[in-house]
């Protein structure tokens, strides 16, 4: 991975393929390597003639790790990927983001809807505007001494995820314990680039995607049944909706 200076911070990234670029976020405690990469989502898109762009968030994967959660938020991290199109002269691109990653992403429209080709938000539903519940819960979790101290079946399922990508326990807690700006249902509704939202039908993370189409005009819904919010990522369905809705938009 290469890596670049996003106003301080050490942000490491990709850039593969030739073609029209999208830009690619990652969820919690996630990293290009295991959102990205593993899934073959990399391939997949550079195979299609996409220049596929990803990098991983602030205190993640390779990126700096901060433990200021002052630090952190989906704003501030939106920032992040809009210095990286900067960095690598892309004045528009394709925007998918996955779980958190769709939340960064979805600010990133707001604040620079000029770089915004077109807009997917993957592993999300409802609770992208509703909000997570329980974020201080996983933040303890993963402060604990050990996994096996962790009760809670949500928290301790985050807990060994952050362990199995090999994360920065410190970092993610700052990360949740950070700022949780809302967004709101008006603000999704003034976004202008082309929506595809696309998730697992059992995605009880996410929350009811088809919820949130509702408050979204003109977006389209791409239903992965059978898969939850940890194991849509690498579906077949889920590509190949994301490349039929490439293709197709503006």
């Amino acid at each position: 991975m290469q890596s670049f200076d996003s106003d301080g911070v050490k942000i490491a990234y990709v850039d593969e393929g030739e073609g029209d670029p999208i830009l690619l976020i990652h969820g919690f405690a996630s990293n290009v390597a295991t959102n990205w990469r593993d899934s073959h989502w990399l391939q997949t898109l550079t195979a299609a003639s996409r220049r596929a762009v990803a990098y991983d968030n602030r205190g993640h994967g390779r990126s700096e790790k901060l433990y200021d959660p002052s630090r952190y938020g989906a704003p501030m991290m939106a920032e992040d990927g809009r210095r990286l199109l900067d960095h690598l002269a892309i004045g528009r691109a394709d925007v998918m983001g996955y779980s958190m990653g769709a939340r960064i992403a979805v600010f990133l429209a707001l604040t620079h809807p000029e770089r915004v080709r077109s807009l997917i938000l993957a592993g999300t539903g409802i609770n992208l505007v509703r909000g997570m519940v329980g974020t201080l819960p996983l933040a303890r979790a993963l402060e604990a001494p050990s996994i096996d101290d962790v009760i809670h079946d949500t928290a301790r399922s985050f807990r060994a995820f952050a362990e199995r990508t090999g994360s920065d326990l410190q970092a993610l807690a700052a990360c949740l314990r950070g700022p949780r700006e809302k967004i709101r249902a008006e603000d999704l509704a003034r976004i202008g680039a082309p929506i595809l939202i696309a998730a697992g039908s059992k995605d009880v993370i996410g929350g009811s995607s088809r919820a949130l189409q509702e408050l979204i005009p003109n977006a389209q819904l791409l239903d992965i049944e059978g898969r939850d919010h940890m194991n849509a990522v690498g579906d077949a369905r889920f590509k190949q909706g994301v490349l039929d809705f490439l293709t197709g938009r503006p």
